[in-house]
């Protein structure tokens, strides 16, 4: 059997998509299906207690989501937008770049004290960059949080973007599913 991206195609009208997190927390919407007999139920977060089975596993995601989003410049002027994935070491991150001739060796001026270089780039695309300082304590300030392109409305409260779990820092994305 082979599988082509077509067959994942679906309608989904934009007024499904909602815009921002839904109030209290626990009426998001929850899907559930029954393994044992392919039964499908619609639900409310807040029936989770109800719907759990002993022995049932309940895996938390604890990760915070970081303001991932930079914007920058080559020395040249052209626009460079980074997206910060993973973080290696105290100044290196494995990230998504987008900007025109992006090569192993590009500087980019993020502000007048923050700068990266290309350091080396897959063929997936992602490239590996280093900064010219940790950025830990400066990333509040520059980053902004990455938002799905189908969410449009502009992000009021950045905690809102976080699940309640969130502990750690470290995601570059909100689970959003």
């Amino acid at each position: 059997m082979s599988l082509r991206t077509s067959d994942f195609d679906y309608d989904l009208p934009p007024e499904l998509i909602a815009q921002t997190p839904i109030e209290p927390r626990d009426q998001a919407r929850l899907l559930r299906l029954d393994r044992r007999s392919g039964a499908i139920g619609h639900h409310r977060f807040s029936d989770l207690p109800d719907l759990l089975q002993p022995g049932d596993l309940l895996v938390a995601n604890e990760s915070r989501v970081i303001p991932a989003r930079l914007f920058g410049r080559k020395p040249t002027g052209g626009a460079v937008e980074l997206l910060l994935l993973r973080r290696i070491d105290e100044v290196t991150w494995q990230a998504l770049l987008r900007g025109h001739k992006l090569r192993t060796g590009t500087r980019i001026i993020v502000n007048d004290t923050v700068s990266a270089e290309v350091v080396d780039q897959s063929s997936t695309g992602e490239r590996l960059i280093r900064f010219n300082r940790p950025i830990d304590d400066v990333l509040g300030d520059l980053g902004v949080m990455p938002l799905p392109p189908y969410i449009h409305e502009p992000l009021r409260d950045p905690e809102r973007y976080q699940t309640i779990y969130a502990r750690t820092p470290g995601s570059a994305a909100a689970p959003t599913a």
